[in-house]
Parts: structure tokens; C-alpha cells; sequence
């Protein structure tokens, strides 16, 4: 199987400080792509491309008309890829996202015929619609990067990003998703509505787009060879022991607050996996390395610790019932954990 560095000098990607400088003109242009066509929504297009440099995967939370599908498609409209858009209802089957095996009469055989999970960039719009035994599926292709039907393993394309919506405001007809899901998420982000001012360039925009009809393809798209050389990249960011240290203790004070604060310790029932050590060292390094610098550092992991542990961390029923969040929570954490 071919590693990103194998990808990388396949591409004869340039080497040395040229070649970084090169890669991030090229992310720097997808950035102001996907901005001109998503307005007043920087942070979820900035943990987009966070997402895409980390390898992880997406659930965005906020109300309908907010442009989360609008941002994913954008994303890959810039990307060398190919994108699908699964609606998630209550009749759906694992089969509609994984395939089917087909049955051939005139040899006698079955030939599995690949579902939409197979491609590259995967919106799953309403994911919490869907029963368990799709979100199972779904699961198993975020994790372990393949789809297994009956005997056979199938493997997902290398390049591979799921961004899941959900709707906080309809709850009715919907199914929680289970904590092993949650936990498969690089990212838990929420969106709100935009200011005024965005609202009105909204409006010019849409109107703009209406009288040019179909949107335009990118002159040039980023080839998949660069995002693994990105990936590649943000692995070499110099990270001090003392701030490896201090992500280290922020992630464990998720599974024992009580150091920091006895009210914290009523608040848990449970803490972050190691699975969130792993992305939130990825993505501060993804930011640190958009930010076009060569080093990691606390505020770096103060910008995507919330959206990193949020989802992983669950209450206690006690701090469920003063009204406590996991956002609150992780909060106190930044606030109270020493910072290097």
C-alpha cells in the first residue's frame, strides 16, 4: 500500500521551504475560494480545511439555511475528488450508503456494487434521522477506512472526509448517536447565524449567482498529492515539550477534573478518549500550519480544544440538571489548566 510519502515523491513534489511555500499558496487559494461562496461562516470553513490537513471527519451542528451543505460542496468543488450527498431518513438501509451485492444469472456469481460511501468527500446531511444500523455503517467507514460486506473487505478511497449536520432544533423522529459514533468525529462544530452586515452581502451574493445560473468550475483544483504533502507537513511543526505537556494535561483533566476544581469532578461521568489526544494534536498542528507558521503553540490548542473535546466528554446527571454543558466544561478546563 502506498504511504503519503510514496504519493508525495511520485508527484515530484518540490522539496525544502519552496515547496512548503507552494503548498500553502495552494491552501491559502481553496481557503478564499470556499470563502467567497460561504459568507460570515470562517470558522467552519477554516475546521473544514482543518479536517482535510488532520485526516478526521466532521459533525456540524446548526439550524437549516446556514450553508453547511453549501460549505462541503464548495470544499470539493476545489478539491481533486469526487463529492455525495446522502439524505439520512428513518427508512434508510446500511445498503444505501455501503452497496449491494448483485446477483448475475448468466455466470452464476455476485458482483457488490459499490454505494456512495465510496467517495471522496461524503455529506450525510440529518445523520441522527437515520436507525443505528446505518449509523453502524457509517461508523465503520469513518474508523477503519472500509466497508465490509459478507466475507469480503472493501478499502474507501485514500483521500476520504465525511461531514455529517445535524439539526438542534427538530429532535422529534430522530436517533441519538451513540458515543463510539460521536467519538469517530475529529471535530464537533457548531454554526449560528450571521451578522447583519453578512446577511446583506448574503442577499447581493445570491443574487449574483441566480443571474450567472450554474456556478463555474474552478479553473484549478488541488490535487490529492498536495493534501497528503500537507499531511505530511504539519508532522514536522516543532511542538515544545511544555506544550506537548500542556495538551497532554488539558485531555486528562477531561478524565479527572477534580485538581482543578471539586465542583468540576461532580460534573463528569465521563472523559475524553485517547482518540482526542491524537486530534487535538492534529488539528492545533493543522491551524498552526494554515497560520503559516513552523511551530505549535497553546493558542493553538486553545482554538480547537472545544470543538475537539465537546462531543467526547460526557456529564454527570447532576450537571445535566443545573443546566451545565460540555461546552461550559471545557471551558472551565482552559480556563483553570496552566498554560506554558
Amino acid at each position: 500500500m502506498s504511504t503519503p510519502e510514496s504519493r508525495i515523491q511520485d508527484a515530484g513534489l518540490p522539496a525544502g521551504r519552496a515547496g512548503s511555500d507552494r503548498l500553502h499558496s495552494e491552501f491559502d487559494r481553496l481557503r478564499q475560494g470556499i470563502g467567497q461562496q460561504i459568507l460570515g461562516q470562517s470558522e467552519l470553513v477554516e475546521r473544514l480545511l482543518i479536517a482535510l490537513l488532520a485526516d478526521g471527519h466532521l459533525l456540524v451542528e446548526g439550524a437549516p439555511g446556514l450553508a453547511k451543505t453549501k460549505a462541503v460542496k464548495a470544499l470539493a468543488s476545489g478539491l481533486e475528488g469526487d463529492f455525495h450527498r446522502i439524505q439520512f431518513t428513518p427508512d434508510l438501509l446500511p445498503a444505501d450508503l455501503t452497496g449491494t451485492e448483485i446477483y448475475r444469472p448468466q455466470d452464476g456469481t455476485f458482483r457488490f456494487d459499490k454505494g456512495p460511501v465510496f467517495h471522496n468527500f461524503i455529506l450525510a446531511d440529518e445523520v441522527n434521522r437515520a436507525p443505528a444500523k446505518v449509523q453502524s455503517a457509517l461508523l465503520e467507514a469513518m474508523g477503519e477506512r472500509q466497508v465490509t460486506v459478507g466475507r469480503e473487505t472493501f478499502r474507501l478511497p485514500a483521500l476520504f472526509l465525511v461531514m455529517a449536520t445535524q439539526n438542534p432544533i427538530e429532535q422529534e423522529g430522530t436517533y441519538p448517536l451513540p458515543e463510539a459514533q460521536l467519538d469517530r468525529f475529529l471535530m464537533h462544530v457548531r454554526v449560528d447565524y450571521p451578522d447583519l452586515a453578512t446577511e446583506k452581502a448574503i442577499l447581493g451574493l445570491n443574487r449574483e449567482e441566480v443571474r450567472a445560473g450554474d456556478a463555474a468550475e474552478p479553473a484549478q483544483r488541488l490535487s490529492q498529492a498536495d493534501v497528503f504533502a500537507a499531511r505530511t507537513a504539519i508532522l514536522d511543526l516543532f511542538m515544545s515539550p511544555d506544550v506537548e505537556d500542556y495538551l497532554l494535561h488539558l485531555v486528562m483533566a477531561t478524565r479527572d477534573p477534580a485538581p482543578y476544581g471539586r465542583e468540576l469532578g461532580d460534573w463528569l461521568r465521563y472523559g475524553a478518549s485517547p482518540r482526542a489526544t491524537l486530534g487535538l494534536d492534529r488539528c492545533a498542528r493543522a491551524r498552526a500550519w494554515l497560520a503559516g507558521r513552523d511551530y505549535v503553540s497553546p493558542e493553538d490548542i486553545q482554538a480547537v480544544a472545544p470543538d475537539v473535546l465537546r462531543h467526547r466528554v460526557l456529564l454527570s446527571y447532576q450537571a445535566e440538571a443545573e443546566g451545565r454543558t460540555a461546552q461550559g466544561f471545557v471551558e472551565q478546563l482552559l480556563g483553570r489548566v496552566p498554560v506554558p
